[in-house]
C-alpha cells in the first residue's frame, strides 16, 4: 500500500469516526464506508490490520481527551475553593473516619501523602504520632503494590 493510500485512507476513517455515533459503530461499519468512499476494497488482511490500527489510535485520542478534560474540569472545581483544608493548613483528600484522614502536606519542601489519626484539643483537630507519611517515592511504590494488597486480604478474608 502506498503512501497516498494510506493518507488517503486514514483521513477518510477518521472523517467517519468523528461523524459517528460511537454506541453504534463497528470497526466493520467503518470499513465499509470508507471501501464505499474511496471506491477501494479494504477487505484484505492488510487494510484490516491498517483501519484497525487508526480505529485504536483515534479512540485512544478520544478517551484521552476525555481523560484530560475530566481532569481540568476536577482542577477547575478545587480551584474555586472546593478544597477543605485542616487546622494546619493541608489538604484533606478523603476523611477515612471521624479521627482518620488523608492529607496532603509539604514537611521540609516535600510534600507527604499522610494517613493519620486525629485527635480534638481546644476545639483544634490535631494530627497524632499514629499514621505514616509517605514522600512521592513511596506512595508511588505503595500504589504499584495496591493488587497484591487486595490479593492478600481477599485471601485472608477466605480462610476467616
Amino acid at each position: 500500500m502506498d503512501e497516498e493510500s494510506k493518507v488517503k485512507i486514514e483521513e477518510t476513517v477518521r472523517e467517519i469516526l468523528k461523524e459517528s455515533d460511537m454506541t453504534e459503530m463497528t470497526e466493520f461499519k467503518v470499513r465499509n464506508l470508507a471501501s464505499e468512499r474511496l471506491g477501494i476494497d479494504l477487505s484484505d488482511k492488510s487494510h484490516k490490520a491498517y483501519v484497525r490500527g487508526i480505529v485504536k489510535s483515534f479512540l485512544e485520542e478520544v478517551e484521552s481527551k476525555q481523560q484530560q478534560d475530566k481532569d481540568e474540569e476536577e482542577e477547575d472545581g478545587r480551584a474555586k475553593g472546593d478544597k477543605e483544608l485542616d487546622d494546619d493548613g493541608d489538604l484533606i483528600i478523603c476523611r477515612l473516619s471521624d479521627k482518620r484522614r488523608v492529607t496532603i502536606q509539604e514537611f521540609r519542601g516535600k510534600a507527604l501523602v499522610s494517613i493519620r489519626e486525629y485527635y480534638k484539643k481546644d476545639g483544634k483537630e490535631l494530627p497524632s504520632s499514629k499514621g505514616i507519611s509517605l514522600t512521592d517515592e513511596q506512595w508511588s511504590t505503595f500504589k504499584k503494590n495496591i493488587p497484591a494488597i487486595e490479593n492478600a486480604v481477599k485471601k485472608m478474608e477466605s480462610r476467616v
